[in-house]
């Protein structure tokens, strides 16, 4: 680390758990901040794991994954929990019905589309038919809509305009409705009107409750690490309202689009085609859009961890006519100019840069000139030689260790895929037979010298491939894994005391750190 970097990266040492919300249990087809993420807090709390990482919490679009989001600023309305709309009367259990149907054992993204908006239709009727200021202690709707105007005007104009036009992206709008600069002077059609407001309720309901949720586990001394992608999707209100910040033609289509080259992921890179960024007209602004986004983040997460670093260094530019990742360039970022004005604007902020990928000196440069904390995963560790960065013996203190991330297999699904020459040095490694691989990692990782360290559910629930939640490059059937009520229970039953005592035996329960 240089002698003044700009933040201290971690100091304590703590143990969490990767879980995104919609793979809670609920009875409404996907997981929400209802009574089972007040439980999971709970039952985290009774483990001695202190921090709760979650993916994005953004509007999904289509592929469903919560890094291609309709807004960089608000939140995914599939997260509100209906129960206290019963219990204010703007709904009936009957409203429900088409909900609970959904299957309980996976996210069905398609049909919780169909019964989950005409049930949100229903409440927001009903609140308007009311005259109510606010919804019981959620605080005022036309207050909130008059905080959060700055980013939730141009949101919601979009998602009314997306609506009226058949959920088409924005590209595909008539002429008229794709400038929204020039869209502010129109008078929206009635249809797109009444979705607009129907998605600002939407967001007034998300925010309450999060706030509730986010206190609630304050209390129980668990902290949300949260997730910011790197770049925005080309269908957002981001780049709708902000053309002027992204490489576009003058039509809005992008000029490159984002992904990295060839790695273990796949072997023709990543096309995630996200536009990128015009980072002259960033600068010219001294970074104003990220700062109100950084922000907008903070109030949501107690830490923060910034997706894809290495593309603030440098970013992979692929041309937008091109079929794979692998005819892209790399291109410069601003690097440490955008990090120094994030220092200034909030030099207190909890912040981790995933590291992973192609990381060169200049990377490295940059993280230690931020003296952010990197990420290490023990899945990427094995089948080398000893100097790998990954390996427990090699790691620093100021290191997030992962089994695995929402990316991985499960570990169980990746030890038995892999290849014989990496099985043999787990087991050498550790001393092991891996029939247990899954708590062999969780093992490791907790009296490892990393001063974070984060194990997914699904390992300590000792899952495999089924459970996994995300394989990059495949289009469909990513993040719809889901645990069951009574996998929870087994764990509190047969594991919380256990890994509790080991996060006091390695120093990660606050009262045990030395």
């Amino acid at each position: 680390m240089s002698e003044n970097p700009l933040y201290d990266g971690l100091t304590d040492r703590a143990a969490g758990v990767l879980l995104h919300p919609t793979s809670l249990p609920s009875v409404t087809g996907i997981g929400n901040f209802g009574k089972h993420a007040y439980q999971f807090v709970d039952l985290l709390s009774e483990s001695g794991m202190t921090v709760w990482q979650m993916c994005p919490l953004g509007p999904t679009g289509f592929g469903d994954s919560p890094y291609q989001c309709f807004s960089a600023f608000a939140g995914n309305p599939y997260l509100i929990d209906f129960e206290p709309l019963l219990e204010a009367g703007l709904l009936e259990s009957e409203d429900l019905r088409d909900l609970c149907e959904l299957p309980a054992q996976g996210c069905d993204y398609g049909g919780l589309y169909e019964a989950f908006w005409p049930v949100l239709e229903k409440a927001h009727s009903r609140f308007n038919e009311s005259a109510a200021e606010g919804l019981a202690d959620y605080g005022s709707f036309a207050t909130f809509c008059s905080k959060e105007a700055a980013w939730l005007e141009d949101y919601t104009t979009f998602m009314g305009l997306k609506a009226h036009f058949g959920g088409c992206c924005w590209l595909d709008w008539p002429e008229a409705f794709r400038d929204a600069k020039a869209n502010k002077k129109l008078k929206l059609p009635a249809e797109a009107e009444a979705a607009k407001q129907l998605h600002a309720f939407a967001q007034y309901l998300f925010s309450a409750q999060y706030k509730k949720f986010r206190a609630y586990a304050a209390k129980q001394s668990v902290r949300i690490l949260g997730d910011l992608p790197i770049f925005v999707a080309l269908d957002s209100a981001d780049v709708w309202a902000n053309r002027e910040l992204f490489q576009l033609k003058k039509d809005g289509n992008p000029r490159a689009v984002a992904g990295v080259p060839p790695d273990y992921f796949a072997a023709d890179g990543q096309l995630w085609g996200n536009p990128l960024y015009e980072w002259k007209a960033h600068q010219k602004t001294n970074f104003a859009w990220w700062l109100k986004r950084v922000e907008a983040n903070l109030e949501l997460y107690d830490t923060l961890r910034l997706d894809h670093f290495r593309g603030f260094e440098s970013y992979w530019a692929v041309p937008a006519e091109a079929a794979t990742a692998r005819e892209g360039t790399w291109e410069p970022s601003p690097g440490l100019a955008l990090f120094n004005a994030i220092a200034k604007a909030f030099p207190d902020a909890k912040i981790i840069a995933e590291d992973l990928g192609v990381i060169t000196p200049e990377v490295e440069a940059l993280m230690t000139s931020t003296g952010l904390p990197g990420m290490a995963v023990l899945q990427f560790a094995f089948g080398g030689e000893a100097d790998n960065a990954y390996l427990p013996h090699n790691l620093k203190h100021n290191t997030v260790l992962y089994s695995g991330t929402h990316d991985n297999d499960t570990s169980i699904g990746w030890y038995a895929e892999t290849d014989s020459k990496t099985r043999d040095h787990v087991r050498c490694y550790y001393g092991i037979s891996g029939e247990n691989i899954g708590w062999d990692l969780i093992r490791s990782a907790l009296p490892s010298s990393a001063n974070l360290a984060v194990v997914p559910l699904q390992d300590l629930l000792s899952l495999g491939s089924e459970a996994r939640l995300n394989t990059p490059g495949k289009a469909e059937g990513n993040w719809q894994w889901r645990v069951q009520p009574e996998q929870l229970l087994q764990f509190q039953k047969e594991s919380s005391a256990y890994i509790k005592e080991l996060n006091a035996l390695y120093g990660r329960l606050p009262e045990s750190r030395p």
